[in-house]
């Protein structure tokens, strides 16, 4: 990876930004390179700052005093994060942690608000983003609060997966572990060995190289819809 990389061009989120200003925000970033399982921000830490991902992909995770782990998000190339403690100035609600090498740039929050307010769609952007997270929590709580950790497994299937050209198939790559799908969905990894044996034995689910396979997605749609109105 180069300097020329090192560019908040690459981002969706300053698509309308003229190149004058994206090369003033670059300069006013610190770029840096973040390796596999460090840790870029930690729960409930002071910073401040946003940090944009130029390359790599990074996690956002929670590990309660009551031990294991819980699994957020994942944030990949052309995503940012820290955009809730630059805007309210509290305590980091989540840690993240790198997963890969990761090219990483971290701005103010000042720099950041004043790009905000300088162009509408840079803001109607980062609006949209702050609502679809509230939809997603929102949709999260209604399957903790509802669904069986069957069903549950189910959706993060589905969340996790990309559809595939040519076809229902969808396809998860590269595949997590069954305790990182433990960790989504609040369970214990021989919970989720035991479904994923089961989804395979159904046909509705295989195992490639290098990814999980959705066979047949619209499937695994209509238990969730079916257990949503049973009520879980």
């Amino acid at each position: 990876m180069t300097r020329q990389s090192e560019t908040l061009a690459r981002f969706a989120l300053f698509r309308s930004v003229e190149p004058e200003l994206i090369h003033r925000l670059d300069r006013q970033c610190i770029w840096r390179r973040a390796k596999a399982d460090e840790w870029v921000v930690d729960y409930e830490e002071q910073s401040l700052d946003l940090f944009f991902v130029a390359f790599g992909r990074l996690r956002v995770t929670i590990r309660p005093v009551s031990g294991g782990e819980i699994i957020l998000r994942d944030i990949r190339d052309g995503e940012f994060f820290g955009e809730l403690a630059a805007l309210d100035g509290r305590p980091r609600s989540a840690g993240v942690v790198a997963m890969t090498d990761s090219v990483i740039a971290r701005m103010t929050p000042a720099v950041f608000r004043e790009a905000v307010h300088r162009h509408p769609d840079v803001c109607d952007q980062l609006l949209a983003l702050l609502a679809s997270q509230v939809r997603m929590l929102a949709g999260r709580v209604t399957e903790f609060s509802t669904f069986d950790v069957r069903h549950r497994i189910y959706s993060e299937l589905l969340r996790l997966a990309r559809a595939e050209p040519g076809g229902e198939e969808m396809k998860i790559a590269p595949p997590p572990t069954h305790a990182e799908v433990a960790a989504r969905v609040s369970t214990h990894r021989e919970a989720v060995t035991r479904e994923l044996k089961k989804l395979e034995h159904e046909g509705l689910i295989a195992r490639r190289r290098g990814a999980i396979a959705l066979l047949n997605p619209s499937e695994l749609e209509a238990r969730i819809e079916r257990a949503l109105l049973a009520g879980g």
